[in-house]
């Protein structure tokens, strides 16, 4: 395990499965395939199998988080790879506070868009 992936680990709580994600959202599990390979949510292979996951907190019961899909296109367009993408979103900001991912379910996505388009600069 790499130091970044060890790092993720650490800070991400929970991990879905894409045919969980699918079931929760009433959709073929090629469709949540198709999501990942947009861009518009992160999985990253895991555990034994090495199957693709996607952190839980992304995802609530009709799609991804509000504002998720944005904010990761902010990041990528700055040149941010996905593992750091996930690193910022679960690393505690004393200036949100708490996490990106937790200001998102607050609907405070303005304030992390704003953190997020800083760092491109």
């Amino acid at each position: 395990m790499s130091e970044i992936e060890a790092k993720i680990e650490s800070l991400v709580p929970e991990w879905l499965y894409l045919p969980d994600i699918s079931e929760r959202w009433g959709v073929v599990v090629t469709e949540v395939r198709n999501m990942v390979k947009k861009g518009d949510l992160i999985a990253v292979r895991r555990g034994p199998n090495r199957s693709l996951q996607v952190p839980a907190a992304f995802i609530d019961d009709a799609g991804p988080v509000k504002h998720l899909v944005g904010t990761v296109t902010v990041l990528r367009d700055s040149g941010f790879s996905d593992e750091e993408i996930l690193e910022w979103m679960f690393t505690e900001d004393p200036s949100l506070p708490g996490t990106p991912v937790q200001a998102l379910w607050e609907n405070r996505a303005t304030e992390v868009k704003r953190r997020a388009q800083a760092m491109a600069l």
